[in-house]
């Protein structure tokens, strides 16, 4: 069940994953790493009106709680493939 979770950037809907519920790769915005299958994690996206669902993202729980203290790492280029 998904959580409303306030921060600086707003209020974001929360909801944690199991490692028995995680199947897929996915890159953390955080730290610009895999999240590789059977691994806990969390998914974020806006609670407002400034997003949908497609703006879901998986982050590791480490760095979703670490948001606030450093930005996104994101260094890949834009042509370069998105997972998740």
């Amino acid at each position: 069940m998904p959580t409303v979770q306030q921060w600086r950037d707003g209020d974001w809907q929360v909801r944690g994953i199991s490692g028995g519920a995680s199947a897929k790769t996915y890159r953390c915005p955080g730290c610009d790493q895999e999240i590789r299958p059977g691994v806990a994690h969390v998914v974020a996206w806006p609670a407002d009106d400034r997003g949908d669902l497609t703006d879901r993202r998986h982050w590791h729980s480490g760095c979703w709680r670490a948001r606030d203290r450093r930005g996104p790492g994101v260094q890949r280029g834009r042509g370069a493939p998105r997972y998740g």
